[in-house]
């Protein structure tokens, strides 16, 4: 069996255009029976989720947080889970003083018992292990804010007794989808 995958994402803002091309590229390219497949979305877009998922007919065991923009939506901040042998945090970020660090979040991380953390607000992709958990941000579907990279998502592959794979992809004009590097 392949290793389960989980697709992530964050801050569509309104850019269904940018949130159908995610949703049904990972219907083409992460079909269910393949793999056993969630996906975790990260604030500022939750209202659009329910369109693109009817849209594009991807309909997958969701993990929701909303984040500062989504207003009259009442779904937690915060969210722990585990999925394929890991223990994940996820937030949206915007209550964790991201642009003064990650204090905060490691804290956060680190009293739940995570080992990986989801987040978005900054709008920028990022991957790395701090403190011994692994901290990552897709970056923005809606709004992205990268010097390197537009609007992108990312997918961790969790091989069984082995490192986490994460992948990011760009979500390109008219909704073209490539693997990139940040």
């Amino acid at each position: 069996m392949d290793s389960k995958k989980l697709l992530v994402f964050s801050d569509s803002h309104g850019n269904l255009r940018a949130l159908n091309a995610v949703l049904n590229w990972a219907k083409d390219h992460i079909p269910p029976n393949d793999t056993i497949l969630a996906a975790a979305f990260l604030g500022d877009g939750i209202s659009d989720l329910e369109y693109s998922a009817d849209e594009s007919g991807f309909y997958t065991d969701w993990k929701l947080v909303m984040g500062n923009n989504d207003f009259g939506i009442f779904m937690p901040e915060t969210l722990t889970f585990d999925f394929a042998e890991h223990h994940f945090f996820m937030c949206h970020g915007h209550r964790f003083n991201l642009y003064s660090g990650y204090n905060f979040l490691v804290n956060a991380a680190k009293n739940a018992g995570a080992d990986v953390v989801l987040y978005g607000h900054t709008h920028i992709p990022y991957c790395k292990i701090v403190n011994g958990i692994t901290f990552i941000n897709p970056g923005s579907v809606g709004r992205p804010r990268s010097s390197k990279i537009g609007a992108s998502f990312a997918v961790i592959e969790c091989p069984e007794n082995k490192p986490l794979i994460v992948k990011f992809f760009e979500i390109g004009v008219q909704g073209k989808i490539k693997e990139v590097k940040i």
